[in-house]
C-alpha cells in the first residue's frame, strides 16, 4: 500500500499500540465497506469510501451519497460519483476490481431498479451492469449478490432503499430469488441458485419454512476464488410489510458451494446459530470458515471454525469472540473489533481492536476508538462499527470510528506485530 504517513494526521487517542492515521480528517461522514473487503485499490494508491449525506437518520429512497477516492500519497479527496444505492452499514458496497475498476450499487430512480455500476477511476467512464453488488470475485470477472432491495426485510443497513411498495416479498421458498451472479464483461446477471434450490439440494426440511419467508443476505468468495458462501434468513409473520425482522428473531443458514453452484452444503444451520452467533468469514486457506458462535449453548461467543461442509466445528482459541473477526494468513493471529455493548468493549462508547495470538492464547488492544453515535437513538442501523479490514499487503488495516462528532476512516500499520 502506497500510504504517505506524512500526508495524514496521526491518531493518538488512548495511546495506540501501532501507528494509526486518520485518512478522512476534514468533512467526515465517511465509512469503508466491511471487514472482509480491502477498500484500497489494487494499485495501492487510492482508498474508496462512501460519504453519507447525514448521520442522524436512515436514508430515504432516492437520497444520494458520495463515492469518494482518497489519494494515499497526497491526501486529496475526490468525489467521483453519487449514488442512491446505499445504506448505513455497508454503504454502496464498494468493491475494487482489477486495474482500479470500482464497482458499487446504484438505483435508477425513474424505474426504482437497483443495478451495479463499474467506474473506471482512471478515465471516469461508467458502465451500468445488471443486478446488485455485494462481493466481486478475486479475478474480477463475477459479482455476487443477493437481491439488495429485499435485504431490508430482514435487516436495515446492508442493501439499497426503494419505496416500500417497490420491494418484492418472498412468500414461501422462492424459485425466482436467491444468489445472483453478474458477469462483469457482459454486464448480464443470472440466478446462480434459487432459495428453493438451496433447500432441496442441501436437504433442509422445507415443511418448516414453506409457510414463511426466506431471503438471501451475505455472500463471499474465498481468497482462492474456488468456493463461495451464501447466507439465508427466514421468519414467519402476518405483518403486511415486514421490515428489519432481525429484531424479532430469524433462522440463519450459512451455505457453501463452488462458483458454479455445485458441491452445495450447509456449513452452519439454525440449530447451532440459535445458540448465538454472527459474522462468518473465510479462513485464508479457503477451506474453513471462521465466525463468532456460542458452540456450547451458554450464549458466550467463541471464536470458532468449521469446514465448508459443516464438519469439524470447534473453538479456535479459548478467548471469547466479538465483533468482526478475520484470521491472518500467518495462521497465528486473529484481528477483530467489538460492538459498543459487547462484553469486550470498554463501556464508555469506545471499543478495542483486538489482536489475538492463537498459539499463546493471549490478546492485546491495538487501538481504542470511539464508536458511540447519538444517531443510534433513532435506529441501531446508524451504529458505527470499526469493521477492521486487511489490505492486500496483509500488513495494514482500515477501520471506522466516530471521532470529533462524525464518522471517520483510519489506517493502521501492524508491521511491528507480525
Amino acid at each position: 500500500m502506497r500510504l504517505d504517513p506524512d500526508a495524514f494526521p496521526r491518531y493518538t487517542d488512548y495511546d495506540p499500540l501501532v501507528p494509526v492515521w486518520c485518512v478522512t480528517p476534514g468533512e467526515g461522514r465517511c465509512i469503508h465497506r466491511f471487514f472482509d473487503t480491502d477498500p484500497v485499490s489494487p494499485s495501492g494508491r487510492y482508498l474508496a469510501v462512501l460519504r453519507l449525506p447525514r448521520e442522524d437518520r436512515l436514508n430515504r429512497p432516492g437520497e444520494a451519497a458520495q463515492v469518494v477516492l482518497i489519494d494515499l500519497q497526497t491526501a486529496e479527496q475526490r468525489v467521483v460519483a453519487e449514488t442512491c444505492g446505499w445504506e448505513t452499514q455497508l454503504g454502496a458496497n464498494l468493491n475494487w476490481g482489477p486495474d482500479d475498476m470500482l464497482y458499487y450499487n446504484q438505483v435508477d430512480t425513474a424505474t426504482w431498479t437497483p443495478h451495479a455500476v463499474r467506474l473506471d477511476t482512471k478515465t471516469g467512464q461508467m458502465r451500468r451492469l445488471e443486478g446488485g453488488v455485494y462481493r466481486i470475485s478475486p479475478d474480477g470477472r463475477t459479482i455476487l449478490s443477493a437481491a439488495p432491495e429485499r435485504m431490508r426485510r430482514t435487516q436495515y443497513g446492508y442493501g439499497v432503499v426503494l419505496p416500500d411498495a417497490r420491494v418484492p416479498r418472498n412468500r414461501g421458498l422462492a424459485e425466482d430469488d436467491g444468489l445472483y451472479a453478474t458477469d462483469t464483461q457482459t454486464g448480464e446477471r443470472r440466478l446462480l441458485v434459487s432459495i428453493r434450490e438451496v433447500f432441496e439440494r442441501a436437504g433442509i426440511a422445507e415443511r418448516d419454512y414453506a409457510s414463511g419467508e426466506c431471503y438471501g443476505f451475505h455472500c463471499k468468495y474465498n481468497p482462492q476464488g474456488d468456493r463461495l458462501l451464501f447466507t439465508m434468513r427466514a421468519y414467519r409473520t402476518d405483518d403486511p410489510q415486514p421490515w428489519n425482522r432481525i429484531a424479532q428473531g430469524l433462522d440463519f443458514w450459512v451455505v457453501t458451494m463452488r462458483p458454479d453452484g455445485s458441491e452445495l452444503a450447509v456449513a452452519v444451520g439454525p440449530d447451532q446459530w440459535r445458540k448465538g452467533g454472527h459474522h462468518i468469514n473465510w479462513f485464508p486457506d479457503g477451506e474453513r470458515l471462521s465466525m463468532n458462535l456460542a458452540i456450547d449453548g451458554e450464549r458466550r461467543l467463541d471464536l470458532a471454525e468449521v469446514q465448508a461442509d459443516g464438519s469439524g466445528l470447534r473453538p479456535i482459541t479459548g478467548l471469547p469472540g466479538s465483533g468482526h473477526p478475520t484470521v491472518h494468513p500467518d495462521g497465528r493471529h486473529i484481528l477483530t473489533d467489538t460492538y459498543e455493548r459487547e462484553p469486550a468493549a470498554f463501556g464508555d462508547g469506545t471499543v478495542p481492536l483486538r489482536w489475538i495470538d492463537i498459539q499463546a492464547g493471549t490478546e492485546r488492544t491495538l487501538v481504542r476508538v470511539n464508536v458511540a453515535n447519538p444517531g443510534t437513538a433513532v435506529s441501531s442501523a446508524l451504529r458505527v462499527d470499526p469493521h477492521p479490514a486487511w489490505t492486500r499487503d496483509n500488513r495494514h488495516i482500515v477501520f471506522n470510528g466516530f471521532v470529533g462528532g462524525t464518522r471517520r476512516v483510519f489506517i493502521a500499520d501492524l508491521g511491528s506485530m507480525l
